[in-house]
């Protein structure tokens, strides 16, 4: 099964896991995966958790299977503690996961970004 992320910006978090719930309970009255879904109360959070080289990991590790550390920073070009500090940021946000042998994973084949800026 693929799984597929969708990331919001709504700064009611209330609503936004209401509309998380209705979603999840459609898809259990159907039978069907209906996603995931991560919610950010503003522009600057999303920025400041998903910063440039947070984005360049996780499109790094998207279809790559288990890959280490070090191994990603050497991908990357970057230092491995930065990686490693960035991984963190990640794995507890749920972007990236970490394996029982201490490894990242980006499980999801598809990540939607779902931002929309309103007249007030």
């Amino acid at each position: 099964m693929k799984r597929v992320l969708t990331i919001t910006l709504q700064d009611d978090w209330k609503a936004a896991l209401r509309e998380g719930g209705r979603i999840a309970r459609a898809g259990l009255e159907k039978g069907r995966y209906q996603g995931e879904r991560l919610n950010f109360e503003s522009p600057a959070a999303f920025f400041q958790h998903l910063t440039p080289n947070r984005w360049e990991m996780v499109r790094a590790l998207q279809g790559a299977g288990e890959v280490g550390v070090r191994e990603l920073a050497r991908r990357l070009s970057r230092d491995v503690r930065r990686v490693h500090d960035d991984a963190q940021v990640l794995v507890s946000l749920g972007l990236v996961e970490k394996t029982p042998a201490g490894k990242l994973i980006c499980p999801y084949d598809d990540i939607h970004l779902d931002m929309h800026l309103k007249v007030a």
